[in-house]
């Protein structure tokens, strides 16, 4: 397929819980320089896609361009990684016709390029706005995730392969104690089609949006479509230096 993706990166300094993320170290090597080097190969499935990060802050920035990693500067103030990413796209990447814009949280450091060949490809075939991941997962197995409103829901049919809605409540509700019943994580990465994300940026916050804090639901509140890829694959977003070890041991095997 001859198609080009612009995988974006959005990748702050600050945060409220783990201060300089981005840069804190995993076996050695810069967070978001895993999470850049795991999209990295997607320029080689589809020709001409290109990886980069966008970021905030001088010592980021210093340190992707002395690695010989792609990086722009995106100094507004905006209240989402997707906002900062279209304006990365405006200003630095439109006229190189790109057929998806993708957002990779640049604190997923186990992600791989066959993942997003996997969500470029279903995002391609499928009359879908945009494109996000998802995980199966069990309310048995995973019942504490299941209650954590931290880890979204995807309100999702497999028989359509869209998403109806996102939550940080339990969902489905197990009204009859079902055994074996499965939920889907929403894992944050987005495919969005490029008038879509300006469109989506364009739109000021919705209902549902304020209500649960979750961007993607401005989307669907606007009417817009999105589809989901299915992955196995182990990911873990960091949120704390806490998440740092469980990632050193899925990257050494352990």
């Amino acid at each position: 397929m001859n198609l080009k993706a612009l995988v974006l990166i959005p990748s702050r300094f600050a945060s409220t819980r783990f201060p300089g993320k981005p840069l804190a170290q995993i076996n050695g090597k810069a967070m978001v320089s895993h999470v850049y080097d795991g999209c990295a190969p997607i320029a080689d499935v589809f020709p001409g896609s290109k990886v980069c990060v966008v970021t905030d802050n001088d010592d980021i920035e210093k340190m992707l361009k002395e690695s010989g990693r792609n990086v722009v500067r995106v100094d507004d103030d905006v209240p989402s990684g997707s906002e900062r990413i279209y304006l990365a796209y405006e200003r630095f990447f439109k006229d190189e016709k790109f057929d998806f814009v993708i957002n990779v949280q640049g604190d997923e450091p186990l992600i791989k390029a066959d993942l997003l060949k996997n969500l470029i490809e279903i995002h391609h075939g499928q009359n879908f706005d945009v494109a996000t991941v998802i995980k199966e997962m069990s309310i048995d197995n995973d019942h504490e995730d299941y209650l954590n409103p931290n880890k979204v829901k995807a309100v999702f049919s497999k028989e359509k392969n869209i998403c109806h809605y996102f939550t940080r409540s339990p969902h489905p509700f197990n009204r009859q104690k079902q055994a074996g019943l499965n939920w889907y994580l929403h894992i944050g990465i987005y495919s969005f089609r490029p008038e879509v994300l300006k469109s989506f940026c364009s739109l000021g916050e919705s209902t549902n949006e304020r209500i649960e804090c979750l961007e993607q639901l401005r989307l669907l509140d606007n009417g817009h479509t999105i589809g989901a890829a299915i992955t196995d694959m182990t990911l873990c977003g960091v949120d704390t230096p806490e998440d740092i070890p469980f990632v050193e041991g899925v990257i050494n095997g352990q």
